[in-house]
């Protein structure tokens, strides 16, 4: 434990200190699922309270649990013989829930805190399943991602190996209600039949989302 990491203060009528042991981790989750802080404190606590943005959302006080007033802020308590620890729940997370998690004290200068980020995965679509080309035709290929929290990295991939980025722009604009869309324009002369797969990806996505289409090569004789 790094000392900047505990907080002692001294609660009258008790006539020993009280640690802020650990507090919340930074925390990467998609819009609609849960997020998780942990704040544990030693034997001895009298309050406890979780704000989000500076907002108080959670209160627990020893003597009577947890004081919940949303149905999206709820805690669980785990308790060993010589500590006590809050985990804050957040259901159903909103972008608007990034920010700032704080346990308190209620103490100055006493508290906890951690950032939460909460990502949007929208969609993303290229137009076109199949096209079909002829030799020494150049083409355009149109990959769109609309709706995304932040603006997703594209990146492209051909028969399942990564296509060299000077083969692609990608373009970013600001969408409605804070949320971000890009469009990725792939140029290439195709020699052979191929799948082309277009990819976005954000921090909190467990693998990048895909479109695909088939590139169908044809002699100009066919």
């Amino acid at each position: 434990v790094y000392l900047q990491d505990v907080i002692f203060f001294f609660l009258p009528g008790f006539g020993f200190c009280y640690s802020v042991i650990s507090g919340p981790t930074n925390a990467t989750v998609l819009a609609g699922s849960e997020a998780r802080f942990n704040c544990t404190v030693s034997l001895g606590w009298v309050i406890l309270i979780w704000l989000s943005n500076g907002n108080p959302v959670l209160t627990v006080i020893n003597s009577q649990g947890a004081v919940e007033t949303s149905d999206r802020f709820t805690s669980q308590n785990y308790t060993t013989s010589d500590t006590f620890t809050s985990e804050l729940i957040i259901h159903n997370t909103q972008l608007s829930d990034s920010g700032k998690i704080e346990c308190s004290t209620q103490k100055q200068n006493e508290s906890s805190f951690a950032f939460l980020s909460v990502q949007v995965n929208g969609s993303l679509f290229i137009k076109n399943n199949t096209l079909t080309v002829t030799e020494n035709k150049t083409v355009e290929i149109v990959c769109e991602a609309l709706g995304w929290a932040p603006a997703p990295d594209i990146t492209w991939m051909t028969n399942d190996s990564f296509i060299d980025k000077s083969r692609y722009v990608t373009q970013q604009s600001q969408g409605s209600n804070g949320l971000h869309n890009a469009l990725s324009i792939l140029t290439l002369t195709p020699t052979d039949t191929e799948v082309l797969t277009c990819l976005a990806d954000i921090e909190a996505l467990p693998n990048p989302q895909n479109a695909t289409v088939t590139v169908i090569f044809g002699n100009s004789t066919i």
